[in-house]
């Protein structure tokens, strides 16, 4: 690893996990990116996140204890979801997803993110397009947007999600995800052909 990645790797890290609390679940890393830029100071970039990402598992040393790593999030066969975010700090009912859980996951962020803005009172032309951008991906939501109120946009992505039926993770994956050592727990197991789908 080079010197330069050596200095930025944990300002990075804190900006991809200042942007995660605030979605408050795995999300993809676009959006991780597009809200750190419009909401808070810094230089995130999707190919600092991605490396990032690559580090914490390639620097992995379990004797290295930290309160959080920046880690992707698991499907319910324990392998990778591609392209997901997630924090380490957070419990397997929360990393681990589906995909009625990552819509459920996406709409919660978007309400998430407008109540954000409606309480900062501010909205610059980099949140007004990320509200826009957001908006898109709500039943809705473009309507709510052109109200000029965050928080209709915010109530527009709840109704969504009330309309969802979400079910929670099986106790099985549970307990295989909590049987796993910490490394693949955190980066995941090697996916088998016969494993897509399996609890």
């Amino acid at each position: 690893m080079s010197t330069s990645t050596l200095s930025t790797f944990p300002v990075v890290r804190e900006q991809a996990r200042h942007a995660l609390l605030l979605l408050g679940a795995p999300a993809p890393a676009k959006l991780v990116v597009d809200v750190h830029t419009a909401l808070f100071d810094g230089d995130l970039s999707m190919s600092g996140l991605a490396t990032v990402l690559r580090d914490e598992e390639r620097q992995y040393d379990p004797d290295t204890l930290r309160p959080y790593r920046i880690c992707p999030a698991l499907h319910h066969d324990l392998t990778v979801a591609r392209g997901l975010v997630a924090l380490s700090c957070w419990p397997g009912e929360r990393r681990l997803v589906s995909p009625v859980a990552a819509r459920a996951n996406a709409l919660a962020a978007v309400a998430r993110v407008a109540e954000f803005v409606a309480i900062r009172n501010t909205a610059g032309p980099a949140v007004l397009d990320l509200l826009r951008r957001l908006a898109e991906t709500v039943p809705g939501g473009p309507e709510a947007f052109l109200v000029h109120d965050p928080r209709a946009l915010a109530d527009a992505a709840r109704a969504a999600l009330a309309d969802l039926s979400v079910e929670a993770v099986p106790d099985a994956v549970l307990r295989r995800w909590e049987g796993l050592d910490e490394r693949h727990r955190l980066f995941g197991v090697t996916s088998l052909p016969h494993q897509r789908g399996r609890a």
